[in-house]
């Protein structure tokens, strides 16, 4: 019972990780109708930069994030002025290939920053945990940076905690934000029925630049996390964005609530796949965890395509 909590408690955090990056999605395909394939690039910049303030400077964590974020942003918004603005009007596909292009632009760039090691975002926390229900065993080896083991309670880092508690905050605000104020009640318009709203005056422009700004902060943040892990991160760490995909066709493409419950059902799913399943079907081999969003993905799309919050496409003929 221990060990499940604890994976739940790992699980948790994993998909508050992955429900970040879908909102960036959603809130892209909503305004314009393009699945953006550059997420993991802002994500994995996210990183780079909270690393570059954190450590490299020297300066406070929380400087850090807010730096990161609102580097992410102004990328974002400069690849959809730059690459994307002139595919207005184009299929969907066409755009959609050009963010595959920034996505491999991107690796490439970030690839040279990060160089072939691995980078951290300097957070304060670590290997730190707490214990609830329990307490630490006594003796146990003490290992410098590491705590001792938890005995009859459940385990919480303090990087999962992070993770829940930012991630929770970020999908408040947003979702305050978009129904409360002028450019926020703009984008949903515009999502809703996009001639309308032009023909009402708002400028489809700026709400594709919001669109992408606040999907390149949300996707920065999820780096900034990404980058607690007690290993670190190296460039090609942004392949882990692509799992927010599952998430997002699990919740709905159009759905921010689906993104929220996609990406912790996801996260869930693979840590406790990761715990079980080589006791359970070894013969799956290892590493199947990495495996399970996308058969997560795949049985969605054969029984309910548009998502458990999607909106269903109507064609008459």
């Amino acid at each position: 019972m221990i060990e499940l909590l604890d994976t739940l408690v790992r699980g948790a955090g994993l998909g508050a990780l992955y429900a970040l990056i879908a909102i960036g999605f959603v809130i892209i395909f909503r305004a314009t109708g393009v699945l953006n394939f550059a997420q993991p690039i802002f994500m994995i910049f996210g990183t780079y930069v909270s690393y570059l303030v954190a450590v490299r400077w020297g300066l406070p964590f929380a400087l850090a994030v807010v730096l990161a974020v609102g580097a992410g942003a102004l990328v974002a918004m400069a690849c959809e002025r730059v690459a994307l603005r002139p595919m207005v009007g184009r299929p969907p596909f066409s755009a959609a290939l050009v963010t595959v292009g920034l996505f491999a632009a991107g690796l490439v760039v970030t690839t040279k920053l990060i160089g072939h090691g691995v980078i951290t975002s300097g957070d304060p926390w670590g290997l730190s945990n707490f214990c609830v229900g329990g307490e630490r065993r006594a003796t146990a080896v003490a290992i410098p940076g590491v705590p001792a083991p938890c005995d009859g309670g459940v385990t919480v880092a303090y990087t999962d905690l992070a993770k829940l508690i930012m991630a929770a905050l970020a999908i408040a605000a947003l979702g305050l934000w978009l129904s409360r104020s002028r450019y926020g009640l703009a984008m949903r318009a515009t999502a809703h029925d996009p001639e309308v709203a032009m023909a009402q005056g708002i400028s489809a422009g700026k709400v594709f630049a919001l669109s992408w700004g606040i999907a390149g902060a949300f996707a920065a943040l999820a780096g900034v996390l990404l980058g607690t892990a007690a290993g670190g991160v190296a460039a090609l760490g942004a392949l882990i964005a692509l799992k927010a995909i599952p998430a997002i066709i699990l919740g709905g493409l159009d759905s921010v609530k689906g993104a929220v419950v996609g990406g912790l059902v996801v996260g869930l799913a693979e840590a406790l796949t990761k715990t079980y399943q080589p006791g359970v079907a070894p013969w799956l081999g290892a590493n199947f965890d990495i495996v399970m969003p996308y058969l997560i993905m795949l049985v969605v799309l054969m029984i309910r395509p548009h998502g458990l919050f999607g909106t269903k496409e109507v064609q008459r003929v």
